[in-house]
């Protein structure tokens, strides 16, 4: 089963997310966390994550970019396992905006997607987080868009290939598919 969970920023879609990964029936948990830190507000921000999910038995990988990490494949050990990605747009963020330059939204996509190829085929539960930023209603420089535009597209994509989506609002999940 693949489950997108979509939401704005404080939703409650993490502890939705870690709530539905504990009902699941999974011999193995692992935890893709995605966030770049930057500053105090970042470092709490990861420490409540870290704190919300201690004790949960997940396997946690911190990893900002997908470089050098290993496929789903070679990471998934068992086939009754659940992988939870947390979260899409943070990738999409670090994927585009490298060290050497700002990286064109059409090839974070295209990376995104490769990465996740055969998800279905090596993993038994597949729960992706990604953030609701389009309904702010401000006018954004071009960069900010391409950004959102890459979001937007990979947000469609795991939505494409999902069983189930969820968005979550005020902390009460709404299903969507």
């Amino acid at each position: 089963m693949i489950h997108l969970i979509y939401g704005g920023s404080g939703s409650g879609k993490s502890a939705f997310a870690e709530k539905l990964v504990m009902e699941l029936d999974s011999e193995k948990k692992y935890y893709l966390a995605t966030m770049k830190v930057f500053g105090d507000e970042g470092f709490k921000r990861v420490q409540r994550h870290k704190e919300l999910r201690a004790g949960k038995g997940f396997d946690t990988f911190e990893k900002e970019t997908l470089d050098g990490f290993p496929s789903i494949k070679e990471l998934v050990k068992e086939k009754n396992s659940t992988i939870l990605i947390e979260c899409i747009s943070n990738l999409v963020a670090n994927e585009m905006f490298r060290n050497d330059g700002i990286v064109h939204p059409e090839k974070v996509v295209g990376k995104i997607r490769s990465d996740f190829v055969g998800i279905k085929n090596c993993t038994e539960n597949f729960v992706i987080v990604s953030n609701n930023v389009f309904e702010d209603g401000i006018e954004y420089d071009d960069t900010t868009k391409k950004y959102m535009k890459a979001l937007g597209d990979i947000n469609i994509y795991f939505a494409s290939i999902a069983d189930r989506i969820t968005e979550v609002v005020c902390g009460i999940p709404v299903e969507i598919k």
